[in-house]
């Protein structure tokens, strides 16, 4: 692949920080980098594969296509909606990790692993899912493939990575005893069933999330998806606990087999994974897989990624590098 002038939208961020850790990770081709976030980020200096490079300010202007050709995104879907059009409207290359476009009609929503040629001939704009639909759907695509699902029932247990560095710093002052500032209950030592804000049907925006990408991802509009997002007090990696009906009989076998074949997929066959298991890679672990003897063509299912990596950059960087060979290609 030759080299992409790239630009980094949210640089300061924890998923931004995290593009360019995953970018030199996977030795991506970078040419000309640029770093863009807000007025009061200008200035500063962030390393990338030994050089230092200077954050300027996210403009109209700056969304240059002279000087990239393509940009990862990961600032509020508020200001994505504003400069993710700008850019893929200019001919740059998005692929945006906010919830701004994700149910977008004619903006495709990708999981490499699942959905791949979702990303082809849509236009400049791709959107990344939610950190935990990523790790849910890649071994629930497997499922689905064999068995053909017909229910799911998610529960999640989320890292308070999943908030920024605000629900790391509110965890930390929890642990000290301090009050929290963040969360609307302290952190430490709890179990929060909310994430983001509550609708009017009593769902989380955060478990509307999970129910629609869910869909829009595996293409099955109609699939009944239930879910129930928890935050929990443990620094990175996100785990859910998942509970598939099928219409067709479970062969535990056979799916085992199929998702040890399974690109990004670490299957535990004895023991379980657990976050601390997932921190820093980028492979989706699974675990406790078993009938569920309480329903007919049911399962149970345990799945854990690292929500910074997995979750989001590594997630956006894979698409990234599947659209430039494309473009290299031809």
């Amino acid at each position: 692949m030759k080299k992409i002038n790239l630009a980094i939208v949210g640089a300061t961020g924890m998923v931004g920080k995290t593009f360019l850790k995953v970018l030199e990770d996977r030795n991506f081709p970078v040419g000309e980098l640029v770093l863009l976030a807000s007025e009061k980020s200008v200035g500063k200096l962030i390393k990338f594969k030994g050089k230092d490079y200077e954050v300027e300010e996210l403009t109209p202007e700056s969304m240059d296509p002279k000087r990239f050709q393509a940009a990862l995104f990961s600032v509020s879907a508020e200001l994505s909606l504003i400069y993710g059009k700008i850019a893929s409207e200019r001919g740059i290359v998005v692929v945006d990790n906010s919830s701004a476009w994700r149910m977008a009609e004619n903006i495709p929503l990708v999981v490499p692993e699942v959905n791949l040629e979702q990303a082809f001939g849509h236009g400049n704009l791709i959107a990344n899912p939610n950190c935990s639909t990523i790790q849910s759907v890649i071994p629930l695509a497997v499922i689905d493939r064999l068995f053909k699902a017909k229910r799911v029932i998610y529960t999640t247990y989320q890292a308070v990575s999943g908030s920024g560095y605000e629900g790391v710093e509110d965890l930390l002052r929890t642990q000290r005893g301090e009050e929290g500032i963040f969360y609307p209950k302290p952190i430490a030592d709890n179990c929060l069933p909310h994430i983001d804000s509550f609708q009017e049907n009593g769902y989380t925006k955060e478990e509307q999330k999970m129910i629609d990408e869910t869909r829009k991802i595996l293409g099955k509009p109609d699939l009944a998806v239930t879910a129930t997002c928890v935050r929990v007090p443990v620094k990175n990696g996100h785990s859910v606990a998942m509970n598939v009906t099928c219409e067709l009989p479970i062969d535990l076998e056979l799916l085992k087999k199929e998702l040890k074949d399974s690109e990004g997929i670490v299957l535990y066959e004895t023991g379980y994974p657990t976050a601390r298991e997932a921190d820093g890679q980028d492979k989706v672990l699974v675990g406790r897989l078993r009938v569920d003897g309480s329903e007919v063509n049911t399962l149970h299912l345990w799945s854990v990624a690292d929500n910074i990596r997995k979750g989001a950059a590594t997630n956006a960087v894979q698409i990234l590098e599947k659209l430039m060979e494309e473009i290299s290609n031809h």
